[in-house]
């Protein structure tokens, strides 16, 4: 009788127990909702400058890795350069404007189709060429590293020729699985974390390999792109209409209800890669003048980075108290720009600064090639001793005895 009593009493304590629980959780005051709302934003804000900042820092080291390997080997790099920094944003803004009208004229079904499988194919082949550093640490003890060479040549003998050489290994066939798997998961589900894996691929791997070949043409393509952005995001609604129809990976993105929904949230803090791989490219830059002098401290790359920290949590967080689309690169290209020329200013380096080039040698052979042409047009010729044994073409040159 008494175990049947306290059976009772402890049934009826836990439904007292439940009942209380649900109605506090009913009555769950506005400001623990908004505590926890503004939690989740700020983890979801916190993650996309954490992206942006990775996918800046390793696609830089990476770019003085390839820097040096290029200088060795003699390779040249193809780097942007004054004319063509000024032509960006024009470019920029044909191609931009006639991505709009097509909206107008085709289905945007069909559009983002072609955008999607195109757009994949290039996340994956990012995504191979940035994983591969990766997957050869964690798998060199259990996989050893095989290289395979296909190569078809045309013809025997003096007239052979070679149509296709490709080398590759057992870790690009390694990356090849893993990024294909990704992309088909992406291709289907069009899932956020596998756009971020894409998105970072891209990031870092333009950081990585695409130039700037000197800090005139940095500051130059940091200006215009920022009139770009002012009158494209604020002046009309073509950027924000483009972002809105279309589902490619170009964004890092991160949900804002992650803590209640988890993988499975919707409402999105979002960052266009163009934030970070155009900045990214002038921080890369800076990095290498750093590598290039004889000082221990990457301090120009190190203080413009926490100058895009800090143009891009203005950014994100003008956004989320306004709630209205803001430009990034509105906070990012004054901070950034402004930081290396005062650090420069301060240490009295600022002719060295905007001295350096990426590939001096071309700046010897043009120079080199302006004083033979000098040469020709003047009726005394003297060329430097370095200058007279390297030129085929000399004794051209020479004033004949009159």
């Amino acid at each position: 009788m008494a175990n049947k009593i306290v059976q009772t009493l402890s049934g009826t304590v836990m439904e007292v127990m439940r009942a209380v629980e649900n109605v506090t959780n009913c009555n769950v005051t506005t400001n623990e909702k908004n505590d926890c709302n503004l939690k989740a934003t700020a983890l979801a804000c916190v993650s996309i400058i954490i992206m942006a900042i990775l996918s800046i820092v390793l696609g830089s080291k990476r770019s003085v890795k390839l820097h040096r390997e290029k200088e060795v080997s003699g390779e040249t790099t193809d780097a942007m350069s004054r004319k063509e920094a000024i032509y960006f944003p024009i470019i920029a803004s044909l191609a931009l404007f006639g991505l709009y009208m097509s909206l107008k004229v085709f289905s945007k079904n069909h559009i983002n189709l072609v955008l999607t499988g195109y757009s994949c194919l290039l996340g994956v082949t990012a995504l191979i060429h940035t994983s591969r550093p990766l997957v050869k640490f964690l798998m060199s003890a259990a996989i050893s590293e095989i290289t395979y060479h296909i190569l078809f040549n045309r013809g025997e003998g003096k007239t052979k020729e070679k149509l296709i050489s490709f080398k590759f290994s057992t870790y690009d066939v390694l990356c090849l699985i893993i990024s294909t798997t990704i992309g088909v998961w992406y291709l289907i589900k069009k899932h956020w974390i596998a756009k971020n894996v894409f998105g970072l691929a891209f990031t870092m791997n333009a950081v990585e390999i695409l130039y700037l070949n000197n800090i005139v043409t940095g500051c130059i393509l940091l200006s215009g792109l920022f009139f770009y952005d002012i009158f494209w995001i604020l002046g009309s609604n073509v950027i924000v209409s483009i972002a809105k129809s279309f589902e490619t990976p170009i964004m890092l993105v991160f949900p804002q209800d992650w803590i209640s929904n988890g993988i499975n949230g919707s409402n999105f803090v979002t960052l266009s890669l163009g934030d970070v791989i155009i900045p990214g490219m002038f921080i890369a830059l800076l990095l290498r003048f750093d590598h290039s002098t004889d000082r221990k401290s990457d301090i120009y790359f190190h203080s413009t980075l926490i100058a895009y920290f800090i143009g891009l949590t203005a950014t994100i967080i003008h956004r989320i108290v306004f709630e209205e689309v803001q430009p990034a690169r509105l906070f990012l290209v004054p901070t950034c720009l402004s930081t290396p020329l005062l650090v420069a200013l301060l240490r009295g380096e600022m002719g060295t600064l905007f001295a350096y080039h990426d590939h001096p040698e071309r700046k010897t052979k043009n120079k080199q090639s302006k004083d033979i042409v000098n040469a020709k047009n003047s009726r005394n010729v003297t060329l430097p001793a370095k200058d007279i044994s390297s030129t085929k073409t000399y004794r051209r040159y020479q004033r004949l005895p009159e």
